[in-house]
């Protein structure tokens, strides 16, 4: 006999994947729960993990996503889905977004009970991803705000508040460009060819008719075509058949006669192309179409050029050293920086009890479900006819956060300042990992001085006027933000590695770091800057005008600033970064970037916008 489980959340987890199977009529189907991403499969779908303490938010999530992937293995059949869907990048995202609205909304209507549970993921989903946030349609998701509309179009239901903002910022251009079409919704809800059809038809609608690709309905019309005439003209069959049966009676007859007219015809064509190039002109619809300009190497700035980018890389630390120095490396930084452990130590619990105290529990009263409340168990048997009552604990607001520490890597930072970096980054990681916070370590530089191969190519090539970037990246990743630390703490020795500090290109490091972040789930994103100076490159401001460095990274940094979609600070070792960045101290001592640090990032969880607000950006450290 097995032992029963002492988790509180597994029946309920085991219920819940027992009525998904139900729901997506399939049961050979395998229902898991993990802290991964939710996804599915044919034959697996995976849901959000329940944690022993089943919080409402939890319960909710798991249900709304177990309702929507099995109404999306119901009612989808993967087939016709890829034969109606388009080529383009947007008109994909489009039409997947219609059909998932589409299948949650049948849904809908044959079991009414799943529309609640789903506006529950629907809700979580635009929370994390700050759509309440957004003012400017620009700024949303044209597809999520499609199948958004789809979804209220053909349920009547109103969208939690961050998807229904998004929905309205869109809705009155879908409506004028595609109203039309979207009136037929009712009519082809339950199938899905012909729903396909009028997706399709709305992202034409849309603007993006040119990402659908060929019409896979034409395809079959002119396949039918060529059966029908194959079928009236028999005799051109029975010509060919007789034609292949003397052909094999006399092989060496028949070569000669191909070879005749093969030659011939080639000829003739010679003919025709010479009296075209030389008597007419091609007509414009006709005319080759140019291939589409190159993107440009920043988002910030799109005249911001780079001659080549052939020897940039983007490297692992541990790909830059074997095991044995890593740990070579790791032995001479902490015992370089022993002195100082102890104040950084101190200053690191600080933090954590700064971010522990937001921690305490606090708790919702009188409900309905939950965890039971003892403290209110002596009124139930005081009176035997008072319900029972349940409490929930609130979750704390920072949990689902990324911090990343991008530092400069520059040979100016050689020695005390590096090492320094290097060891408050390692307790910073630590720290925040204690507390549920991820924390991604980057560092830049370059793979040579004075330009390396980039430059060498420029040579090679007549040294064209104003090259742009002339040196190649070297982008380093000491920690990913899913890695945990244990694995990562021997890759930041590789700071004291003889030779890796050169130069330092800090705009497109910056661009590189938030690409980094904006894939990343968490709603809320941190970014850290640590340099000690301007961006610099020989190479690259010996062939271009001096600030043209210095500009990107201002129109990188403007970037970031507008978006506000990731939280941007910086810490200037020696130099004064405040004139670049918006929220940034400066500090004269490397020793006090520990402190720094962590009342800058603990200023950043601080609930009081009045204490922030003292903290960051206002006061420089003495």
């Amino acid at each position: 006999m097995s032992k029963p489980s002492d988790n509180p959340a597994d029946p309920f987890k085991k219920a819940l994947a027992e009525a998904t199977k139900t729901m997506a009529d399939d049961a050979e189907l395998t229902v898991s729960y993990s802290v991964d991403p939710p996804g599915m499969t044919r034959e697996n779908l995976r849901l959000p993990q329940v944690s022993r303490r089943m919080t409402r938010d939890e319960v909710l999530l798991a249900r709304g996503t177990a309702d929507a992937f099995a109404l999306r293995h119901k009612y989808h059949d993967d087939k016709t889905h890829a034969r109606y869907e388009p080529t383009g990048e947007m008109a994909r995202n489009l039409y997947e977004a219609m059909e998932t609205a589409r299948c949650e909304a049948v849904g809908a209507q044959e079991m009414p009970g799943t529309a609640g549970n789903i506006d529950a993921k629907i809700s979580h989903e635009a929370e994390r991803k700050g759509y309440d946030q957004i003012t400017k349609a620009e700024d949303a998701p044209l597809a999520a705000a499609a199948g958004y509309l789809v979804r209220h179009l053909a349920t009547g239901r109103d969208l939690p508040k961050g998807a229904g903002n998004v929905m309205e910022l869109w809705r009155g251009f879908i409506e004028s460009q595609a109203g039309g079409t979207l009136e037929n919704l009712d009519d082809v809800l339950n199938d899905q060819t012909a729903f396909a059809k009028l997706a399709r038809q709305v992202i034409s609608d849309l603007g993006y008719g040119d990402q659908l690709g060929d019409d896979p309905d034409m395809e079959d019309e002119d396949q039918g075509e060529e059966a029908e005439e194959d079928q009236e003209n028999p005799d051109s069959q029975g010509e060919e058949e007789q034609e292949s049966e003397e052909a094999e009676a006399a092989p060496e007859e028949s070569q000669e006669q191909e070879q005749d007219e093969s030659q011939a015809q080639v000829s003739m064509e010679d003919e025709a192309e010479t009296e075209m190039s030389e008597d007419t002109e091609m007509p414009e619809g006709e005319a080759p179409e140019e291939p589409p300009p190159p993107p440009p190497h920043s988002e910030a700035d799109p005249n911001y050029t780079v001659f080549c980018t052939d020897f940039d890389e983007e490297i692992k630390a541990e790909d830059l050293a074997d095991p044995a120095e890593l740990e070579r490396l790791r032995a001479y930084l902490d015992q370089q920086l022993d002195p100082l452990k102890g104040a950084v130590g101190r200053l690191a619990n600080k933090l954590q009890r700064r971010l522990q105290a937001q921690q305490n529990r606090s708790w919702l009263f009188d409900l309905e479900e939950g965890i039971l409340d003892a403290g209110r168990l002596a009124r139930v048997v005081a009176n035997p006819t008072t319900p029972l009552s349940f409490k929930q604990e609130k979750d704390t607001e920072f949990r689902d956060t990324v911090v990343t520490l991008l530092l400069d890597n520059s040979g100016s930072m050689r020695g005390r300042p590096i090492s320094i970096a290097a060891i408050c980054a390692d307790v910073l990681a630590r720290t925040l990992e204690r507390c549920d916070v991820k924390v991604e370590i980057l560092g830049f530089t370059t793979r040579a001085w004075k330009g390396g191969q980039s430059r060498e190519k420029w040579l090679a090539a007549g040294r064209p006027q104003q090259p742009g970037r002339l040196n190649d990246l070297r982008h380093i990743i000491y920690k990913a933000a899913d890695a945990p630390w244990r694995r990562s703490r021997a890759n930041l020795g590789l700071m004291m590695k003889e030779g890796l500090l050169k130069e330092n290109i800090d705009g497109e490091a910056l661009e590189w770091a938030h690409r980094r972040m904006m894939v990343r789930p968490e709603a809320r994103k941190i970014l850290m800057v640590i340099s000690d100076g301007a961006p610099v490159d020989d190479s690259t401001l010996s062939v271009n005008p001096a600030n043209y460095l210095e500009k990107h990274l201002r129109d990188v940094i403007a970037m970031v600033e507008k978006r506000k979609l990731v939280e941007l600070i910086a810490i200037g070792i020696g130099h004064d970064v405040t004139r670049y960045y918006q929220h940034a101290v400066t500090i004269t001592d490397v020793e006090q970037l520990a402190g720094a640090m962590t009342e800058q990032l603990a200023s950043l969880f601080d609930h009081d916008p009045r204490a922030r607000a003292r903290m960051i950006g206002i006061r420089k450290a003495s």
